[in-house]
This record gives C-alpha cells, sequence and structure tokens, in this order.
C-alpha cells in the first residue's frame, strides 16, 4: 500500500483532515494517476511547439464524430438545477460564512486562484469544506468579532474549486516526489464529505480549472470513476462544472462534455485565465495575437462573442449548463459615485449573458448577488434555466476564435503601468497567504495577475507600440517596474513595506515579464518562495 510523507507547520485541528485513512486514499489516487498527470503535461508542451510552429490552431480530426454525434450528458441533480448567481472565494473562514450567508445559489469555495497554498491555506480550507457542509462553521475575529451561518433559507450549494493539474503539493509526497495537488484538494474533499453531502441531499460536486484538452477531462473522470468505487458511492455521484480558460479547450468543449458525461454539470466562461492562456499560446506569433489594455478588452470582442456564444450552444445541446463570468467588483463604503457606475457596468455584463443564453453567472462579492439573482430573474421568468435556449443562431469556426486582432482598444502607458502594478500588489498579497487580493475596487485573483505579467512579455517580445508611438521594450519596462515599485512603497509606507513580502513580489514580477523564457505559470516560482519560507 502506497503511504505519504506529510511535512510543513502545524495547524490547528489537522487531525481532523490528516487521518490515516484519508491519506491512504490520496496515496492511493496519486499511485494510480500521477504518471498520467505528467504524460498530459508533456503533452502540453508538445501542442504548444506545433503552435508555436503554426501560428495556428483548429478542431480536432480524430474527435470529428463526437462532435457530429447526438448525445447528452447525464441529468443534473436537483440541488444544481437553479444557478442563476454563484459566489466565488477562497475558504478562510470567514470569507466563507460571507458567501454562504449571501443569498447565492451556488458558493465556489476556492482551493485554486483565489488561494495561496500555504499549508495552513491547504489543510485549513479542507476543515472549512468540512465544518460547512456540516452546517458546523463560525468564526471569531482577532477583534473579537463573531461570524456564523445564518439561520433558516437555503444556503448556497458548495462547490469546491481544486487546483489545476499542472500544481504539486510540496507538504505531501509519495516515494519521494510531491503528490498531485488537484488529487490532495479532490481527494481530501470527498473523502470526507462525500457521503456527508449525500445523506442530507447533495453531492461531491467540483469545479475543474486550466483543463486544455478533452483528455485531460478523461483522466477526471477515471480519477471519479475510481474514487467511488473506491469509497461505495454511487457512479455519477459527482458532478462537474469544468471551466473553459484555455483557448485549447474552447477547441474541444464537445469533447470535454463527452468525456465526463456522467459526472457532468456544466461549462463556464473564465475568461480571464482565458485572455492569459490566448497570450500565452501565441505569445511569439505575432502583431496578430497583440491584444489592447487587458481592461479593454470586453466580451463583445469579436472573439470573446465566439467563444462565448459557443459555450451556450454546445452546453444547451448536450443538456448541460452554460455558467457565466465573474463581476470582479468591490463595492465601496465611501465612493457612492464609483458604485453608481460599476453596478451599471454589471447590470450591463449580467443582462448581456442572461440575453446570450447563459443560466447563471459569477459575482465576487456578496453586495452583488441580489442585483445578478434579479438580472437573471428579469430573463428566467418561471424557469429555473435556460436549458430550451439552443442558440442554433451560432455558427463558429476556428478562425472565429482566432481573431484576436479584431479586439477594439488600444495599448496604453497606463494599461502597462497597471499591469506592474496590480503584478506587484496582487504578488504580494499571495505570499503572504492571502489569494484574493482587492486592488482599486476589483477582486485581483491569479488569473488576473497572469495577464498582467504575460501581456507584458508578449509586448516587449513583439516590439508592440502604445497609443503615443512609444514602443514597449525592455528598457522602458524596467523603467516603468522601479518608478511603480517607488510609488507603491510610498503608499504603504516604509515600516510595513518592509516587514511584507514586496521584494520578493517586484523579483517574481519582473523575472516572470523580462525573462528570455516564457515562465508557463507566475505561481510555480512563486510557490518555491512560499516554501522557502517555511510556509
Amino acid at each position: 500500500m502506497a503511504t505519504l510523507g506529510v511535512t510543513g507547520p502545524t495547524v490547528p485541528r489537522s487531525e481532523e483532515i490528516l487521518t490515516p485513512e484519508a491519506l491512504a486514499f490520496i496515496a492511493d489516487l496519486d499511485a494510480r494517476f500521477h504518471d498520467r498527470r505528467d504524460e498530459l503535461l508533456a503533452a502540453r508542451r508538445t501542442r504548444r511547439d506545433v503552435i508555436a510552429r503554426t501560428g495556428s490552431l483548429d478542431f480536432l480530426a480524430e474527435t470529428a464524430s463526437v462532435r457530429a454525434d447526438s448525445w447528452t450528458v447525464a441529468p443534473i441533480p436537483d440541488d444544481l438545477a437553479d444557478r442563476r448567481v454563484e459566489i466565488t472565494g477562497p475558504t478562510d473562514p470567514k470569507m466563507a460564512i460571507n458567501a454562504l450567508n449571501s443569498g447565492a445559489r451556488v458558493w465556489l469555495a476556492d482551493l485554486e486562484d483565489a488561494n495561496t497554498p500555504h499549508w495552513r491555506n491547504v489543510v485549513g480550507g479542507q476543515l472549512t469544506l468540512r465544518d460547512a457542509v456540516r452546517g458546523q462553521l463560525a468564526y471569531t475575529s482577532p477583534e473579537g468579532k463573531q461570524y456564523a451561518l445564518a439561520e433558516g433559507g437555503q444556503r448556497p450549494v458548495i462547490v469546491p474549486r481544486p487546483r489545476g493539474w499542472h500544481f504539486d503539493e510540496a507538504h505531501l509526497s509519495r516515494d519521494g516526489r510531491p503528490v498531485v495537488a488537484a488529487l490532495v484538494d479532490f481527494g481530501l474533499y470527498f473523502f470526507h464529505n462525500a457521503r456527508e453531502l449525500l445523506a442530507r441531499g447533495s453531492g461531491p460536486y467540483f469545479y475543474l480549472p486550466k483543463l486544455e484538452s478533452h483528455l485531460e477531462a478523461r483522466l477526471w473522470n477515471d480519477v471519479f470513476t475510481h474514487a467511488q468505487t473506491s469509497l461505495g458511492v454511487p457512479h455519477g455521484s459527482i458532478r462537474a462544472t469544468v471551466l473553459i480558460e484555455t483557448i485549447t479547450a474552447a477547441f474541444e468543449m464537445d469533447e470535454i462534455l463527452y468525456e465526463l458525461r456522467d459526472h457532468m454539470a456544466g461549462l463556464n466562461a473564465g475568461r480571464w485565465d482565458y485572455l492569459f492562456s490566448i497570450i500565452k499560446n501565441f505569445r511569439d506569433a505575432g502583431s496578430r495575437f497583440t491584444l489592447p489594455d487587458r481592461n479593454a478588452v470586453r466580451m463583445t470582442a469579436p472573439m470573446m462573442k465566439a467563444y462565448s456564444d459557443r459555450l451556450v450552444q454546445t452546453c444547451h445541446r448536450r443538456g448541460a449548463f452554460a455558467i457565466g463570468g465573474m463581476a470582479a467588483f468591490i463595492p465601496s463604503r465611501r465612493d457612492a459615485e464609483a458604485n453608481e457606475l460599476a453596478f451599471a457596468k454589471v447590470r450591463e455584463d449580467k443582462t448581456r449573458e442572461a440575453q446570450a443564453g447563459f443560466d447563471g453567472s459569477w459575482v465576487a462579492h456578496p453586495d452583488l448577488v441580489a442585483l445578478c439573482a434579479d438580472i437573471f430573474s428579469e430573463t428566467l421568468g418561471e424557469r429555473s434555466n435556460q436549458l430550451d435556449v439552443r442558440r442554433e443562431d451560432v455558427s463558429v469556426e476556428a478562425d472565429d476564435l482566432l481573431a484576436v486582432d479584431q479586439t477594439p482598444g488600444e495599448r496604453t502607458e497606463e494599461g502597462l503601468r497597471g499591469n506592474v502594478r496590480i503584478g506587484i500588489q496582487y504578488l504580494q498579497s499571495w505570499l503572504s497567504g492571502n489569494g484574493a487580493a482587492g486592488i482599486d475596487n476589483l477582486m485581483e485573483d491569479a488569473a488576473t495577475a497572469e495577464i498582467s505579467r504575460s501581456q507584458v512579455w508578449q509586448w516587449i517580445f513583439t516590439g508592440a507600440t502604445l497609443d503615443s508611438g512609444e514602443v514597449v521594450t525592455r528598457e522602458l519596462v524596467e523603467q516603468i517596474v522601479e518608478e511603480e515599485y517607488a510609488a507603491l512603497r510610498d503608499v504603504v509606507g516604509a515600516d510595513a513595506f518592509e516587514s511584507g513580502h514586496w521584494a520578493d513580489a517586484r523579483r517574481l514580477f519582473a523575472e516572470s515579464a523580462l525573462s528570455d523564457e516564457f515562465p508557463d505559470f507566475l505561481t510555480l516560482p512563486a510557490y518555491a518562495v512560499v516554501l522557502a519560507s517555511g510556509d
């Protein structure tokens, strides 16, 4: 029997999660599936080499029959039939309680992009989820403020998001190598909660991030099948919503649904990571694939509309839900005028999604739950979802998904400075243990940081020109990094600056944006810093 080595700092109540039986379950998953995970990561690199050589992508010829045939996913469980508003957020107790009391239909409990994988967060997040499933979650802040789950009413369905396939969990090892982090996050939650959830009339549901192919979805399906058999849980109890947040996955929506058809709940338009994926895959394919400022890219841009419309059409043809993107705005308690403008933008975006046929959408803050719910309710009427909206008017070809050069907007110095400033600020927060950082009234997570640093890299590589006529060079970016770093120091204050992780944040951002080689994920070198600090 495979066994695990456990390292890392002491976490209160960890014995409730890291039981011998749970660790044996994780060890078994890793022994069975680790090598296949590694093969799929190698396949990503091979495919990226082809994209670099051809500057193109297309639908897979070998799976044409899957796209053409008539099939549907298994019927969706009743408690996932209405997903008109979903709230996302990390699994620290305070934010979890706020999310569970928000009135949303689903809580995406984020173990991934909104979470720093400090060991205390990995274990603590599982404790939060275990208590939340049983309705026992409570929290008292250092100031003595008490947080508790509201009595009565319908709480959101809990849907955790494990880390992506690319990540390893360095605090758990098997045969001398780190365990696949996705299997840790999935396995601990499933082991401790699957039977409890089924007994309560729900089930073990998951969001799956950063898939790049249907073969990666097949791996998840095999993990699900084995996990259910291993614990004696009925086949099909697990349900997954897959984030279509890579450009390669956008070409395999049907195939991903098909591979997970016994365990499928829907697809989500993860638009921030989607932009990152486009930049990453086509970073050296020339100016045709160079985007304007990240905040200038709207879902109405031709390539984004094609992606969005095709997702709705594909999901509803197969009996799966289509979930819209994030409203990242954080309302201000002091600026009513800014709130009014931001709420208008949120309303416009959610109205577009509802009218496009989406079944629901994401928000990052409890104050946006009612707004999103109201907008979808206006469109839904008496219905719980829009599976009847088939979008037969949609016809999307490969060139439509790759129409990057048709994206309206400019490249500006302020956009460049914003990328640098937000990237450094977010990394400082991430290294400090907070993966969901409020910056300039927006909830930033790892996806938006990835866009920021990858866009800077691409602009340098392609010699992009700003609207001022200035060419983006390494020297210009180095100057802006210096200036923005000094400005942040002035705002934060010298003492707080020195006691934080600002120097590492600056170094990581600069290295990822200025290096000759493009790091696949910013969070991997950042994780090495976390490990070096003993967290």
